[in-house]
């Protein structure tokens, strides 16, 4: 029969063994091992169920660092409150993204109704001529491949696939960027809270060293998309190249993607050029041949001394996977993350080796 008792605290508290409790000490440990791998496995599907929202907040970091880089950037030259720097930098981005599109405006929104004419009209010769040739499908067995190359991608990518949900997207990054920017600190205060107190100085010193990885990555890609838009501009401009502001932009902004962004504004740029005749399309493949050699002779290793190093096949490989997992997000945030990832491992390899080192100093 079960007493009851009061305590220290005034509370009655039942004296007696509970029916459900496991008393034998082994049993306890294989039901706590049980319960972390059963944690880890759930851990890992939550992951697999959430990973367009952690994608979404993935992506708003990387934005943050964007504006912390422009943020610390204007702190050497203004010596003023942190809020009104973000406010100089978000201004000036407005007001470049409003400049551009209010002077390209009308040419942009024409060349753009050109530009899918002409890439229609292009693709129809291509496949005309392949099917000729023996080397293209019948309609019907492209129309099935389309099909189901769409199928196996639909159901990662279709949240992105309306102009509602890439605004919604858009805006989700947006906000929890300028949040972010706003009090960093306060973040990872945060996240070291919550890792285990022993942990904390490594974890600082490599959330840090990320930190600065993403800034110096991120601003490389600055400078070459820049570089790369007013380059292509001009050049397709004095070529007398069908829609070269467009084009521009286009490749300024694919130019965020190495590799495959460089690859598809080629295209683009190539298929325009001889729509509008063989001069231009000679010329727009040697405008194309000049930028990318003057981006990846010259102006990537000026940047890459002063931001990361990363291998192309690795950058490439990455990308690939990136985009078959996670669609076209997860290919625009191939590149951080690999430089993240990087870093990470690069810091963990120096513990070991500082360990290793300290073990042989004292044997």
């Amino acid at each position: 029969m079960t007493e009851v008792r009061g305590d220290q605290t005034g509370v009655d508290v039942v004296d007696g063994a509970s029916p459900h409790e496991v008393r034998d000490a082994g049993t306890r440990h294989e039901i706590r091992r049980a319960a972390v791998w059963l944690g880890m496995a759930s851990a890992i599907a939550l992951v697999v169920l959430l990973v367009q929202p952690l994608l979404i907040i993935f992506a708003g970091l990387v934005f943050a660092a964007l504006l912390d880089g422009g943020v610390r950037l204007l702190g050497r030259v203004l010596p003023i409150g942190r809020g009104w720097r973000l406010l100089i930098v978000c201004l000036l981005t407005i007001a470049f993204l409003v400049g551009t599109f209010y002077l390209t405006g009308v040419q942009v929104a024409e060349q753009i109704t050109q530009l899918r004419t002409t890439l229609e009209d292009q693709a129809t010769r291509v496949s005309v001529w392949l099917s000729r040739q023996g080397l293209m499908p019948g309609a019907s067995d492209i129309n099935g491949i389309a099909r189901q190359a769409l199928s196996s991608a639909g159901r990662l990518t279709s949240w992105v696939g309306t102009v509602f949900g890439a605004l919604t997207t858009m805006f989700m990054i947006v906000v929890i960027g300028l949040f972010v920017a706003m009090d960093p600190r306060v973040y990872d205060r945060g996240l070291q809270w919550m890792v285990p107190e022993r942990n904390r100085a490594e974890f600082a010193i490599t959330v840090a060293r990320m930190s600065h990885t993403l800034r110096r990555l991120l601003f490389g890609r600055i400078l070459g998309m820049v570089a790369e838009g007013v380059l292509t501009w001009l050049a397709l401009m004095a070529g007398g190249v069908p829609m070269a502001a467009i084009l521009g932009i286009l490749t300024g902004l694919l130019a965020f993607i190495p590799n495959i962004g460089a690859f598809i504004s080629g295209a683009l740029m190539i298929a325009v050029g001889f729509s509008a005749g063989y001069d231009a399309g000679l010329w727009a493949i040697g405008t194309y041949v000049v930028v990318q050699t003057f981006d990846g002779y010259v102006l990537i290793p000026i940047v890459a001394k002063r931001t990361v190093d990363m291998p192309p096949a690795l950058t490439l490989g990455t990308q690939i996977m990136a985009s078959a997992l996670f669609g076209i997000l997860g290919l625009a945030l191939a590149d951080p993350m690999t430089a993240m990832i990087k870093t990470a491992m690069e810091r963990r390899s120096e513990t070991v080796e500082d360990g290793d080192d300290e073990g042989e100093a004292r044997a």
